[in-house]
């Protein structure tokens, strides 16, 4: 077995959170959980919830994970493929089922809001989708030896979902269909990118220059776009930078001769 390979229980996973939003709707407590969770996360500053949102959004966690690059193309290689599969899979569920957010139901008194009310497309959750997406990819794509370390990803990940609850954009239910989706979107990019020719993913290959591309994109569009929200403008400039510093060594990288290998 390979040391990367995919335990076949992991598919097995996301039928957990599944059945848990199947349970709260069909329980008709969709808007109980909600407003509970909605209250008791205004403890915290909007700003760490802003912040969390933010490593849900594609371009944002693309730009956070950058460095990947030139430290493990493959692991960024897995993170792009089940961003993809999970953009390719949020759009399609939403447009799909079209169900009502919060702010469609419920009085805007009623519960806390961060930022302009988002009324329709609520199922799944494609912040979610995306964090979990990106961090099983990851996690599946590493080594069996590396992974326990990258548990906090999950950990990190519940916190990016529960953010969306925070904000006032989500019901709990979106989060955990968000987050069973998105667990299943991982496993796929990982599965592919562990399959990826490992002779394709240095610096100096067609795919990374492509990567790299991506990111003179993800500067533009963190430069001239607001990621979900306002508070989030800091962000936007440090993952700006992040891409920026990447890229200045992944230029030098070009000009570097691999030593030659002896016979």
């Amino acid at each position: 077995m390979r040391n990367n390979a995919i335990p076949s229980a992991a598919w097995f996973i996301p039928l957990a959170p599944l059945a848990l939003a199947f349970a709260i709707y069909f329980g008709n407590l969709q808007s109980s959980s909600f407003l509970f969770i909605n209250q008791f996360t205004q403890i915290l500053p909007d700003m760490v919830w802003a912040g969390l949102t933010f490593l849900g959004n594609g371009w944002g966690i693309f730009a956070i994970t950058f460095p990947l690059l030139l430290l493990a193309p493959r692991l960024l290689t897995a993170g792009i493929f089940s961003g993809a599969i999970a953009a390719i899979a949020s759009s399609t569920l939403k447009s799909l089922l079209n169900l009502p957010r919060p702010a469609s139901i419920l009085a805007d008194g009623d519960f806390y809001r961060i930022g302009a009310p988002l009324l329709h497309k609520a199922f799944p959750s494609g912040h979610t989708i995306t964090a979990f997406a990106v961090a099983s990819a990851l996690y599946f794509s590493s080594d069996k030896e590396k992974r326990k370390p990258m548990l906090l990803l999950f950990v990190l990940t519940c916190l990016v979902g529960l953010s969306r609850n925070a904000v006032g954009a989500h019901w709990l239910t979106d989060v955990l269909a968000g987050a069973g989706v998105g667990i299943w979107c991982g496993l796929l990019g990982a599965l592919l990118a562990n399959y990826f020719p490992e002779n394709q993913l240095g610096p100096k290959k067609i795919w990374s220059h492509l990567i790299a591309l991506g990111g003179v994109v993800a500067m533009y569009a963190h430069l001239t776009q607001t990621m979900d929200l306002e508070l989030n403008l800091p962000l936007q400039y440090f993952s700006i930078a992040i891409v920026a510093f990447t890229l200045i060594f992944y230029v030098k990288a070009q000009f570097v001769h691999a030593p030659n290998k002896s016979a």
